[in-house]
């Protein structure tokens, strides 16, 4: 009896840990997206050509707009960011976060570029499609 009353509370227990699990990573979630997008979701072989030829300064109006609109939309109640316990104005809470969030997705590109996702990163090679130039004539 004593052996199914420790099974019991062993169980019991799992459930705890597991409850609070659920609760801690519940909230990152949102961002665990973000990272395994931009890590298993990207091919960065390609994305690094694009970005070396000007993309940078498309992914860099993207984050100026993303940063005024949000700014714009979305103040912060008391008005100001409490960041790693500084207080910054709106705006530059929110660049930091912008930031923050393309400075995790180059990480995951660097990541992948040095091969460490292996087998979860294999891109296959677009073939490139005979082009029929004859329109039907």
């Amino acid at each position: 009896m004593d052996f199914l009353v420790s099974l019991q509370d062993l169980f019991s227990a799992l459930l705890h840990v597991g409850a609070e699990l659920v609760q801690l990573i519940l909230p990152l979630t949102p961002l665990l997206v973000w990272i395994a997008f931009w890590l298993l979701g990207v091919n960065w072989v390609k994305l690094r050509e694009v970005l070396l030829k000007g993309g940078a300064i498309g992914v860099l109006l993207i984050m100026l707009m993303a940063i005024i609109t949000w700014g714009v939309i979305v103040p912060p109640e008391s008005g100001r960011h409490a960041i790693l316990g500084l207080s910054v104005t709106n705006f530059v809470g929110k660049t930091v976060y912008v930031t923050a969030l393309a400075v995790i997705a180059l990480l995951c590109g660097s990541v992948q570029l040095a091969g460490l996702c292996g087998p979860f990163c294999n891109f296959e090679e677009e073939t490139p499609e005979a082009v029929d130039h004859s329109h039907g004539h």
